[in-house]
C-alpha cells in the first residue's frame, strides 16, 4: 500500500476570487468536480491507500485565509460524503485500517488560526490531524524559508505543544531553519511531509543534512518530493529523483524515508518529473526503486509503511 504524505487535491478543488499570486498552484476550480473524475480513479487504480490532503491558506494571509481553509475543507467533506463506498476520512488510528481510501486531513500553513493558537480546536474537530506551521511565507507563528532568520513566535510554541497533545503530526516543510531549531529545542516529535535533499539538489526547499538527521533522529519521517525544481531543473528524471532517495536513505536509514509526491493535476509535465507526473505512475516509481536495489521490506517501508507508523502513533486511538 502507497501512503503518499502531500497532495495539494484540496487546492484545486475550490474556485479562487480574483488572480493567482505568482507560485499559486490554482489549477482549477470545485465545480468540475475534480476529486471524483481525477484523483479518487487515480489514487485508487495506483494502490494509494492513504494520501494525506492539506488545507491550504498560506496564499490568503489575514482575514481571508479562514474563509478559504473552510472552503476546501466543506469540498472534501462533499467529496467524502458523496463517494462513501470508496473513501472516508481519517480521524483515529482506528480508521487507518479501513479498506477504502482513507484521506487525512493537514493544513499547509496555520493563517486560518489569526494568530490564536486556541483556534485550532475548532479545526481538530473538523478532522486535521496534521499541521505544517507556513508556506515559504512567515506568519504570525513561524518563519518560512522565506525568512531564514525568523523562528518560533510565542504563539507558535504554544501551538506546538498543544499539537502534540491532541495527536497531530508536526510537519516542518517550507519552516525556516531558525523554526527548526526552536522546534528542536522544544523537543517535541516531527516529520517533513514533502521535500528533497539539498546535497543532491541545492534548493531552499530541499533539507540540509543536519535537517535530515535531526528528522530521524525525533523518529520522523521525510516524504520526498516528485517536482522537478527540487529533484533537478536540469535532469527532473525518475533516475535523478532516486539520487534523492538514495542519499536520504544514507543519511537518515531506511525507516525515515517515505512519499510526498506533491502533484497537481492534470498532469504539469513544466512541473513533474519525466515519467512521473501523476499517482497512475506510481508503478514507474515502484520499478525504478526495485532497480536501485529497494525490495521486500525496504520497499515497503518507502512506500508506506513507515508513514502508516507515524499516523498510528500520533493519532488519537
Amino acid at each position: 500500500m502507497i501512503v503518499d504524505a502531500h497532495n495539494d487535491v484540496l487546492l484545486e478543488l475550490v474556485p479562487v476570487d480574483g488572480q493567482a499570486s505568482p507560485g499559486e498552484l490554482v489549477l482549477r476550480v470545485g465545480r468540475e468536480r475534480l476529486f471524483d473524475r481525477y484523483w479518487l480513479p487515480r489514487l485508487e487504480a495506483s494502490g494509494v491507500g492513504i494520501q494525506i490532503c492539506p488545507l491550504y491558506g498560506a496564499c490568503a494571509p489575514g482575514p481571508g485565509a479562514p474563509e478559504r481553509a473552510l472552503a476546501q475543507e466543506a469540498e472534501l467533506r462533499r467529496a467524502v460524503e458523496e463517494n462513501a463506498d470508496r473513501a472516508c476520512l481519517v480521524r483515529t488510528a482506528a480508521d487507518l485500517a479501513d479498506p477504502r481510501l482513507r484521506l487525512v486531513l493537514s493544513m499547509e500553513g496555520v493563517e486560518p488560526l489569526e494568530g490564536d493558537p486556541a483556534a485550532f480546536e475548532d479545526w481538530y474537530e473538523r478532522g486535521v490531524r496534521s499541521v505544517g506551521l507556513t508556506w515559504n511565507h512567515a506568519n504570525e507563528f513561524a518563519g518560512g524559508i522565506d525568512t531564514p532568520a525568523q523562528g518560533l513566535t510565542n504563539p507558535g510554541r504554544h501551538l506546538v505543544e498543544r499539537l502534540g497533545g491532541l495527536g497531530v503530526v508536526l510537519d516542518l516543510a517550507h519552516a525556516s531553519e531558525q523554526t527548526w531549531r526552536d522546534v528542536l529545542e522544544v523537543g517535541v516529535p516531527f516529520s517533513v511531509t514533502h521535500a528533497g535533499c539539498r546535497a543532491v539538489h541545492d534548493h531552499p526547499r530541499n533539507l540540509a543534512d543536519w535537517q535530515l538527521e535531526a528528522v530521524a533522529a525525533r523518529g520522523g519521517v521525510l516524504g520526498m518530493m516528485g517536482l522537478g525544481f527540487v529533484v533537478d531543473p536540469g535532469e527532473p528524471t525518475l533516475s535523478r529523483w532516486l539520487d534523492h532517495f538514495d542519499h536520504a536513505v544514507a543519511v537518515m536509514g531506511i525507516a525515515h524515508v517515505g512519499l510526498g509526491a506533491d502533484f497537481v493535476a492534470p498532469p504539469q509535465p513544466r512541473l513533474g518529473l519525466e515519467g512521473f507526473n501523476g499517482p497512475d505512475e506510481y508503478p514507474a516509481l515502484v520499478t525504478a526503486l526495485r532497480r536501485r536495489g529497494y525490495d521486500g521490506e525496504r520497499l515497503d517501508a518507502i512506500l508506506g509503511g513507515n508513514w502508516l507508523r507515524i499516523l498510528r502513533a500520533a493519532l488519537p486511538a
